[in-house]
């Protein structure tokens, strides 16, 4: 279903949102979009939002199982203004976003979908569910200069790190963290300090009066929380080659970056386990 913009969709189109778990695909180029929606439609999502510039082309069959909403999602604020225009149309429903060559994967994915996860996620009384963002990048940049390769990606099995969040007075925040680590890490004499954190609320559920910020996390701190205070809770990751693009298409840091790989490089393989193995999610109390 196509739509002829934000405001469209939301008075023509927000009856779609009444069945979760939906998620929302932010479109800043024309880099792997078909795959980052196939990827998602296989994770069990009820619904698809694909916000995305008019030049993007799709086949016939992705068209038919998503709704695009045309949408210039690079200015600044705009993520946070469409994600939050959704929240106000969609309170209890289960919501998800994230950009495009981004893959999730949360614990035993495989087999178990992104709606059951979510269905044990409030059992548990937890209404959000933190994600790791973690790096992906081509081995050959000469061959794939963009740094996107699905069939020779890599990733950073070690270098991740976690620092105590801080309130205005300086306090640090009950059961928050700055999650660190990839290539915002190595490489951040290139990146801004603000935009440093690895770490997203990116699975949520909508309730009234909700708001995503600009750094990724919500007006409700308990949303921005890593575990409940009885247990650690599942948590998942973004599989994302938008560091890797950013890097190798900014004229500031492109020349400086002959490749991405180092000691600490490993293959990704796609699977849960090896995120699991790395200590790069954790399934919580979800055996």
């Amino acid at each position: 279903m196509r739509y002829q913009g934000l405001t469209d969709f939301l008075n023509t189109g927000a009856k779609v949102l009444a069945k979760g778990p939906v998620a929302m695909i932010f479109v800043e180029d024309l880099v792997e979009v078909e795959s980052t929606i196939t990827h998602h439609q296989n994770a069990g999502f009820a619904e698809l939002l694909v916000f995305s510039p008019d030049a993007l082309e799709l086949p016939d069959e992705l068209e038919r199982v998503i709704h695009r909403i045309p949408y210039s999602t690079t200015r600044t604020g705009a993520l946070e203004h469409a994600v939050n225009k959704i929240i106000e149309v969609a309170p209890g429903t289960w919501l998800y976003y994230c950009f495009n060559a981004e893959y999730l994967f949360h614990p035993f994915c495989e087999a178990r979908s992104i709606g059951e996860l979510v269905a044990f996620h409030a059992e548990e009384r937890r209404d959000a569910v933190l994600t790791y963002v973690v790096d992906l990048y081509a081995d050959d940049l000469a061959q794939h200069p963009d740094a996107v390769s699905l069939e020779h990606a890599y990733l950073d099995k070690s270098g991740y790190y976690a620092l105590g969040r801080k309130d205005e007075l300086g306090e640090i925040k009950d059961r928050q963290l700055d999650f660190f680590g990839g290539l915002r890490w190595r490489f951040e004499e290139h990146i801004p300090p603000v935009r440093r954190k690895i770490d997203r609320i990116s699975i949520f559920r909508a309730q009234k009066g909700l708001r995503l910020r600009a750094d990724h996390t919500f007006n409700d701190e308990e949303y921005n929380t890593f575990a409940c205070p009885w247990h650690n809770n599942v948590t998942a990751t973004i599989a994302s080659f938008r560091t890797a693009k950013a890097l190798k298409s900014n004229a500031g840091s492109t020349f400086d970056i002959p490749t991405f790989k180092w000691h600490n490089s490993v293959q990704f393989d796609w699977s849960s386990q090896q995120l699991l193995d790395l200590g790069l999610m954790e399934p919580g109390q979800w055996f």
